[in-house]
């Protein structure tokens, strides 16, 4: 999607970006499926807050996505593309060719009468979705499967793309776009193509009401706080004390690494993110 800018007739639009939605349907999100959601302000089943700067925003209906797609052999024709306000990518109405209607996340280049399929007999293109035996090595994948069957965990933000680097045995190398590369199992499936919207990095807001409408509240600092309300507060003046950049409970909020050195799952991985 392209990006729509405004002439200065206000404060707010003078450095306001959006995307341009034309190319979406419009049309109201499938009722069946679709859900309510609660917003929770930030807030656990005792009614603490555990989630700081969070609250209010418009009400949104949770899009029931279909991450699995276990209905192999059947072409689905994509009905249209629609806006998610759960999500950074769009979503795909897709209806099948037996009348069933799902929601799938919207690859780089999919269109209103595209045809996507699932299986091994799909076709190398945006949008199908097959396990990773079946993908030649150094295809663009994305919404890729942990466990066999599971449905797609990585990969799902707008414009995000991994590489199939090789395949040894029964693991394949995945280079994910954090610079990570992890070993995958090769039934694992994952969809063809690029996460699409890729614009959204591009999005400039241009006034804060647009983020309490995200249910966002506002960020404070903790170098402008007092120091009953942070470690990283009070002193004379701009100070942050002179320690290092700390979590209000004490927490190293830079650089330290935070996964757990004893996870199995670290066999998995071959290339760190960072060096």
């Amino acid at each position: 999607m392209a990006i729509k800018t405004f002439n200065p007739t206000t404060p707010s639009l003078r450095h306001m970006a959006v995307l341009d939605t034309s190319v979406l349907s419009g049309a109201a999100p499938v009722k069946g499926l679709t859900k309510g959601i609660k917003s929770t302000g930030g807030r656990n089943n005792q009614g603490r807050i555990t989630t700081r700067f969070r609250g209010a925003g418009n009400k949104r209906r949770y899009r029931m996505v279909d991450f699995v797609r276990a209905k192999e052999g059947v072409p689905a024709k994509v009905a249209g593309i629609e806006y998610d306000p759960n999500r950074s990518a769009n979503i795909a109405l897709i209806v099948y060719a037996d009348g069933e209607k799902s929601y799938i996340l919207a690859a780089n280049g999919l269109k209103a009468g595209d045809t996507v399929m699932n299986g091994a007999k799909a076709e190398i293109k945006p949008g199908n979705w097959m396990k990773i035996k079946d993908i030649p090595v150094g295809v663009e994948i994305c919404c890729i499967e942990l466990q066999p069957g599971n449905g797609a965990k990585l990969v799902r933000s707008a414009g995000q793309v991994a590489v199939l680097r090789g395949k040894e045995d029964v693991y394949a190398q995945v280079k994910l776009p954090s610079g990570e590369v992890r070993m995958i199992h090769v039934n694992c499936r994952a969809m063809i193509g690029q996460v699409g919207n890729l614009e959204l990095a591009n999005v400039k807001l241009g006034k804060a009401g647009k983020k309490r409408y995200k249910g966002f509240r506002p960020h404070v600092r903790g170098v402008v706080m007092n120091p009953v309300d942070h470690p990283m507060g009070g002193g004379e003046g701009r100070s942050s004390g002179g320690g290092h950049p700390v979590s209000p409970w004490g927490k190293l909020a830079k650089g330290k690494r935070t996964r757990n050195p004893k996870k199995t799952s670290k066999n998995f991985i071959v290339e760190r993110r960072k060096k």
